[in-house]
């Protein structure tokens, strides 16, 4: 997380488990419906929502979101939470974020299913206060509204229906996931192997 002069910046979170194209789509409607400076893609160390999850290592997600944003300036790929370790808690992220950009309008990127739950996320009063929540919306779902405190907006991009649990099960089973991901990162899943025995 840098370039302190930065104006717009959005946090876009998640287990990237593994990255795939409706991840990339997303990141690039936000970066344009946004008119944002940098988008930072944040793999989480661990999910509050999901305690039990075991995610790939740590080392493999960044590679894989390295190489499916390469090429893409306004994208940054931060290991602020994996450094950090531990649960992994937006507010805590967002308070990091405004540190460093004091000036800087910030945006949280959320999935659909999130935004009726924010007022049981850590300090949601503050939550709500440090960053505009923009939410990924569901295919054929309806726009959910925004709870109180929260409020924020949502894409208007079209989201692919692609499910990283899908292509690990695709992965597992020996099949193609080369329609579902960058085409680095299917050289990348072929390499690693990380998902055959999960």
């Amino acid at each position: 997380m840098t370039d302190a002069n930065l104006q717009s910046i959005a946090v876009f979170g998640g287990s990237f488990d593994p990255v795939h194209n409706g991840h990339v789509m997303i990141a690039r409607s936000a970066l344009a419906e946004l008119e944002l400076d940098r988008l930072i893609v944040m793999p989480a160390a661990q999910s509050p929502f999901k305690p039990d999850q075991t995610l790939a290592p740590a080392a493999a997600r960044m590679e894989m979101l390295r190489a499916a944003f390469s090429g893409e300036p306004e994208i940054e790929i931060s290991s602020w939470e994996l450094d950090r370790g531990g649960v992994s808690y937006s507010i805590e992220t967002l308070r990091a974020l405004a540190a460093e950009h004091p000036e800087a309008q910030l945006f949280y990127l959320i999935g659909a299913d999130h935004v009726t739950t924010l007022p049981q996320w850590r300090e949601a009063d503050a939550l709500a206060a440090a960053a505009t929540f923009v939410v990924v919306p569901r295919p054929g779902a309806p726009e959910e509204v925004f709870p109180q405190p929260f409020s924020g907006r949502y894409l208007q991009g079209k989201p692919m229906a692609i499910s990283a649990s899908e292509i690990r099960k695709r992965l597992r089973a020996g099949r193609s996931v080369a329609n579902f991901v960058p085409p680095p990162v299917a050289q990348l899943l072929n390499s690693m192997q990380i998902y055959s025995d999960n």
